[in-house]
């Protein structure tokens, strides 16, 4: 009587309208949002690890400036237009052998101080990740976005600032 396309058109119809009676029933989503990088880096926790981690590394960081400072007197030395050849020979294997001793130095500082600061944030991301779960558990949130992948949100949704102070009271810094 309706044929294969009259068929396929009433198929069509009707999961289309056993869809729409579906969506009907499903409350509307809570959404709240958050900057999880602002938030982590507002706690007390982190902002105690990073003037910790400044001055375990301040002597570090001096011997480099050092090291700078003495590099500059050897190339002024080498500019100068007094410069035996012997002394310039001399002063141009001191800055190479102090050039190496920066870079390995810098090196190592960098690779120390991204290491502690990656366990530092690790840690505390991991924490703050909890926080934010038990915030929308006890306000109903269905899903909490990061403002990185928003556009736009009403101000009224963020729960930044709500997450460092819980974070900071779960977490107190030591």
């Amino acid at each position: 009587m309706f044929g294969k396309f009259g068929s396929a058109v009433l198929l069509t119809g009707l999961a289309l309208s056993s869809g729409l009676s579906w969506a009907q029933s499903v409350p509307p989503a809570k959404v709240a949002i958050i900057n999880a990088q602002k938030a982590v880096a507002d706690t007390a926790e982190i902002k105690k690890a990073q003037a910790t981690l400044e001055a375990k590394y301040r002597p570090r960081q001096q011997a480099i400036q050092t090291l700078q400072t003495q590099l500059q007197g050897i190339q002024q030395q080498l500019n100068s237009p007094n410069i035996t050849p012997e002394r310039q020979a001399t002063l141009q294997a001191d800055g190479t052998q102090k050039q190496k001793e920066l870079q390995r130095l810098t090196e190592d500082l960098q690779s120390d101080v991204n290491n502690e600061r990656q366990d530092i944030l690790g840690r505390a991301g991991r924490q703050m990740t909890d926080i934010v779960k038990k915030i929308a558990e006890q306000r109903g949130f269905d899903v909490v976005i990061d403002v990185t992948n928003t556009l736009y949100f009403r101000p009224a949704l963020e729960i930044t600032a709500q997450a460092t102070a819980d974070y900071d009271k779960a977490y107190p810094a030591k």
